[in-house]
């Protein structure tokens, strides 16, 4: 059976910088069509790249995870996905900057106990660290609302010019195409 190695990455936005998670993966050697990464956040597993890597990976593969924040933010969720890949797939899973994490090293039981309680720990800790993110954003929102910031779009300018322009359209007096239509 070849076994094959794979790397996930996640960055939460577009501008964040995922280059310390790939520069950690190709030091594991892991090819870089191997590599899945994800740019969103972390709240749950519904990500693309994801879930592709899921249907890919086999029985004996071995993935990669920078850390265990960047694999996922929910505590249940992180859980659910270690045991899937660990338990039903059957691949193993290496957490670079855990070594505690690391199903390759740990096949008996005391191995196997300290890996599930570490990552009980670590898999809360990620959560916690989410909600203290939502905090903060709503806090900082708060207080640039009551500063005058406006969010959103801002409002659309309605000129004379175009109202008069809308009106001789409702009157049918031009088209949609910008051409003038004399009434019958």
């Amino acid at each position: 059976m070849d076994v094959r190695k794979f790397g996930y990455i996640r960055v939460s936005s577009k501008d964040q910088n995922e280059g310390r998670q790939l520069e950690a993966m190709k030091k594991m050697g892991i090819d870089q069509r191997d590599i899945f990464m994800d740019k969103q956040s972390g709240k749950n597993f519904e990500r693309v790249q994801y879930q592709l890597l899921k249907r890919i990976i086999r029985k004996g593969d071995v993935l990669y995870i920078h850390s265990l924040d960047r694999f996922g933010r929910n505590k249940e969720e992180i859980l659910h996905e270690w045991n899937d890949l660990t338990k039903n797939i059957e691949a193993d899973i290496i957490v670079l900057d855990m070594p505690l994490l690391d199903t390759t090293q740990y096949k008996d039981s005391l191995g196997t106990f300290i890996a599930d309680l570490v990552l009980q720990i670590l898999s809360w800790m990620a959560e916690e660290e989410r909600e203290r993110i939502r905090k903060r954003q709503r806090e900082g929102i708060d207080v640039a609302s009551k500063n005058g910031v406006t969010f959103g779009r801002p409002k659309a300018q309605v000129t004379n010019e175009f109202k008069e322009i809308y009106h001789r359209w409702t009157i049918k007096f031009i088209s949609s195409l910008g051409g003038y239509a004399f009434p019958s």
